[in-house]
């Protein structure tokens, strides 16, 4: 067989009395009818558009692999590694995360919606276009992540760590954000519309053009006039003592008050 073919080979390692090594050619693979993988060690090579919703997969491990468009709504990935792999597209929807762990890896365009997140450890990953509506994430570890034109509304963020993380263009409406940590993290035009933020570390974090309409900032550390010079606040949002916010004309633009008369 041609070299080229079997790159697109998929491995599955799986342990339970001993070893057993699974393959299949072909972009996709199913794994028989049985929800459970027992002591799942490893996935490598290629399944693109791969059927694993609602499998057993605790402790799986995902080493540059490509599960593109795979479909992982409902699975249990609790405790899981994906390192260098690409879920491109891939539906991870009402998924269980928890203590999961990523590192530079590629989730453009996944979905996470209404999946349990907490305590996920991602580093350096790329969220673009991704959903994360409605998870629950409290702990998590998004730092130097790209969350740009990510979908978090009504997320549950709380104690989670967005240092140098990157959320422009965002949209976290009613987003949970308490306790969390935002140093150096880039806001720039993200909506955050009744988001909360109270107690929430936000030392250096870039806020121009983002909306905080409704949001509460209450007790939030290192916030500066600087920063909030340059979002959008109307009168419901709830700043700390002795800041002030800037009336917006629309989503994440300031009302211009410059005097044009001649």
């Amino acid at each position: 067989m041609a070299p080229t073919l079997w790159a697109r080979q998929v491995t599955i390692v799986l342990a339970a009395a001993g070893s057993i090594l699974l393959g299949a050619a072909g972009s996709a693979f199913a794994l028989g009818d049985s929800p459970d993988v027992p002591r799942l060690v490893s996935f490598g090579g290629m399944c693109q558009n791969c059927g694993l919703a609602g499998r057993r997969l605790v402790g799986a491990k995902f080493i540059g692999a490509n599960f593109a468009g795979a479909s992982l709504v409902g699975a249990d990935l609790r405790g899981s590694s994906f390192i260098g792999s690409n879920f491109t597209g891939a539906d991870l929807a009402k998924a269980d995360v928890r203590g999961a762990s990523m590192l530079g890896g590629n989730f453009l365009l996944a979905n996470f919606s209404d999946a349990k997140l907490a305590g996920l450890e991602a580093h350096a990953v790329l969220f673009l276009n991704a959903n994360f509506s409605r998870v629950t994430a409290t702990c998590i570890d998004l730092s130097a992540s790209n969350m740009t034109r990510a979908d978090a509304h009504e997320a549950n963020f709380q104690r989670g760590n967005f240092t140098h993380a990157t959320l422009i263009n965002g949209r976290f409406q009613g987003a949970s954000f308490q306790n969390a940590k935002f140093e150096g993290a880039n806001l720039t035009d993200a909506d955050f519309t009744g988001a909360d933020f109270r107690e929430a570390d936000l030392t250096g974090a870039t806020l121009d053009g983002a909306t905080l309409s409704g949001a509460n900032l209450q007790g939030a550390h290192n916030l500066t006039q600087h920063q909030l010079d340059g979002a959008c606040e109307d009168t419901r949002t709830r700043l700390p003592n002795g800041l002030s916010g800037h009336i917006c004309s629309g989503h994440g633009r300031k009302r211009d008050f410059t005097d044009t008369a001649d």
